[in-house]
């Protein structure tokens, strides 16, 4: 995991750029997609449902509160940048690690 253009370290926390796979049949993160990280997503894009499941997988496997994670950008797309504030970029690559074997 050291090659990981899709997460860099912030003063408060780390950026994600994810890619996002609405519709999915279950919600979990799915490795590497280009330069992005994979999360395939249970919900339908309808009224942010995709976006508010994708947080809280994210928030899931980074052990944090769902409301340490923000959407920064790409609310209506597939690739999306989040902030996850109050874990240091150590912590997130060792609590990603499983999921992208």
């Amino acid at each position: 995991m050291a090659d990981t253009p899709w997460l860099t370290a912030r003063e408060d926390g780390i950026d994600l750029v994810i890619h996002a796979r609405p519709g999915a049949r279950r919600s979990e993160l799915a490795g590497v997609h280009g330069p992005a990280l994979a999360v395939r997503v249970a919900a339908r894009p309808a009224c942010g449902a995709a976006n508010q499941e994708l947080i809280r997988v994210l928030a899931d496997a980074l052990s944090v509160p769902p409301r340490a994670v923000t959407l920064l950008s790409g609310g209506q797309a597939r690739m999306k940048r989040l902030h996850v504030a109050g874990i240091d970029l150590a912590t997130a690559r060792a609590r990603l690690a499983p999921y992208l074997n």
